[in-house]
């Protein structure tokens, strides 16, 4: 069995879904453009670096969420993927994605970004399986701003995937492996796999590239 694996963020999406959401809710006017537009710079930058934790950065984007249910979400969502997500997929992006799955490839969508806001950008791009960053709901069926289990975010991608191929009734060691990815944070992921390749890299991701002779693609 072949198991392709793609990265959203910089990889398939020519941007970050969690900055773009956030962008997207100032400019809505949902929320207020002091403090957000300052607090999502940094944390752009920070994750780039590397330097901010799993936790803090996927509570900072899960918190804009809170105190709504999916269904209340459901216009913005959808304005969201229509107007900032789809025009930022490119036509390399979706071509690759389809050589694979054409190809009998299991393909799956592995994002740090929550499921809400990743789900339907993996509808788009024709891609079933969908590992992501899970959101806590309270017994009103409104989020409650945290995140739930184990984040999908650096060695956390590794654990979700063995635990979404036991699933499966599957394991690593058993399929023929691909991770298609852009970033330092996804290192411990494209060292597990059998076959990595890097999309666009960032300059950390470049240099390992470099020294793992791992080849570098790109989909701009």
């Amino acid at each position: 069995m072949r198991l392709t694996l793609f990265d959203l963020d910089h990889t398939l999406l020519d941007g970050d879904s969690d900055q773009l959401w956030c962008e997207f809710l100032i400019d809505r006017g949902v929320l207020p453009r002091e403090p957000f537009e300052t607090l999502n710079r940094d944390m752009a930058r920070d994750y780039a670096a590397g330097h901010v934790s799993a936790q803090a950065f996927c509570d900072f984007y899960i918190s804009t969420l809170a105190g709504r249910s999916a269904d209340e979400w459901q216009a913005l969502r959808r304005g969201y993927i229509d107007g900032r997500v789809v025009p930022r997929i490119t036509d390399a992006a979706m071509e690759l994605v389809a050589r694979h799955r054409d190809a009998g490839d299991l393909v799956l969508l592995t994002t740090a970004t929550c499921r809400f806001l990743s789900e339907l950008t993996a509808v788009h791009l024709g891609i079933a399986q969908l590992i992501a960053t899970e959101c806590e709901t309270g017994p009103d069926g409104r989020f409650t701003g945290r995140s739930l289990g184990v984040l999908n975010m650096r060695e956390g991608k590794v654990q979700r995937l063995h635990d979404w191929l036991s699933s499966q009734q599957l394991e690593l060691t058993e399929v023929e492996s691909t991770l298609y990815s852009d970033s330092i944070n996804d290192l411990p992921l494209l060292g597990a796999v059998r076959h990595a390749v890097v999309v666009d890299p960032d300059v950390r991701l470049a240099a390992e590239a470099a020294a793992r002779g791992w080849p570098v693609v790109s989909l701009r």
